[in-house]
Order: structure tokens, then C-alpha cells, then sequence
């Protein structure tokens, strides 16, 4: 197998890693709540869960009964 003749520097290692750079994550806006989220994401609102603007868990029935 082939072999590096000499150690690769850390300044074109890095040259090298100027690309990888962290993204800003998509944030979507819920049709219903208005609240900002992850994109195809469940997320929580005053103690319901939505999903794509459906309710699809509620929590605050199971505090009350």
C-alpha cells in the first residue's frame, strides 16, 4: 500500500477542512400555533403535541382526568 512521503501540514490539513462547516438548522412556521420549529418535525405547544398543524398528542386532558 501507499504511503505518505511526508507528514501533511496542519495548514493544508485545515486548508483542506475550510468547508465543513456547520449549518443553520430549517426552521418552519406552524400553521396553526405560529410557533417556529424543526422542519418535518413533532413539537410541543402549551402541552399539545402538533404535527404538520394536527394535534396529535394532548396532554392536558390526561391533567384533567
Amino acid at each position: 500500500m501507499a504511503h505518505p512521503k511526508r507528514r501533511q501540514s496542519t495548514t493544508r490539513r485545515d486548508k483542506r477542512r475550510t468547508h465543513y462547516k456547520a449549518e443553520m438548522p430549517q426552521l418552519a412556521i406552524c400553521k396553526t400555533t405560529g410557533e417556529a420549529h424543526l422542519m418535518h418535525r413533532a413539537h410541543w405547544f402549551e402541552g399539545k403535541m402538533y404535527y404538520k398543524g394536527k394535534v396529535v398528542i394532548d396532554s392536558t386532558e390526561e391533567a384533567q382526568a
